[in-house]
């Protein structure tokens, strides 16, 4: 190889580490792509604001925000901090309410629908741009033969998971 030829490989490979060490976005498995600077992550607790005379889980309330801690420590690098944090999560549970959405031919519901309405603030202390405040409401169909308080448990879970992936995709996932 001549001296130029060298030259020119080291060269190459010295302009491709540049590149692809001066990146600002990182991603990881989960598809999350979230900017280096960030490092901390705060979640507020999500209270139950929903209209009185509503049915409400009082639990719910802890459920979904130990749900969403979860989802992002098992889904990003960042350290979970009480407050402050580069990237901050608060908000309410607005709505929890059950309602029928197939009638059947007698004029009774064959099915009901669970739903559960979570606002949220999305605070990036790093790059404003990517702060957002929204509603996220996600349901579940069950069959009105069913006692809601036999399957609520198990309703909440679902809405609960889904919710949280919706979330966390509006804030990490910029596709």
């Amino acid at each position: 190889m001549t001296g130029s030829a060298v030259k020119n490989i080291f060269l190459g490979i010295f302009l491709f580490a540049l590149v692809t060490t001066a990146c600002k976005v990182t991603y990881s498995f989960s598809g999350a792509s979230i900017s280096p600077e960030v490092k901390t992550v705060t979640v507020d607790f999500f209270p139950n604001r929903v209209q009185r005379g509503s049915t409400v889980n009082p639990a719910l309330g802890q459920i979904f925000t130990e749900a969403l801690k979860d989802k992002i420590i098992s889904q990003t690098s960042l350290q979970m901090v009480e407050s402050g944090g580069d990237v901050e999560f608060s908000g309410e549970i607005t709505g929890y309410n059950v309602s029928p959405v197939a009638i059947t031919g007698n004029e009774t519901a064959g099915l009901n629908r669970f739903t559960i309405t979570i606002h949220v603030k999305f605070t990036n202390n790093i790059d404003p741009e990517q702060d957002f405040d929204a509603s996220f409401s996600r349901y579940e169909d069950y069959p009105s033969t069913q006692d809601f308080s036999a399957v609520e448990e198990d309703l909440i879970k679902k809405n609960v998971e889904n919710l949280t992936e919706d979330i966390f995709n509006r804030a990490f996932v910029n596709w």
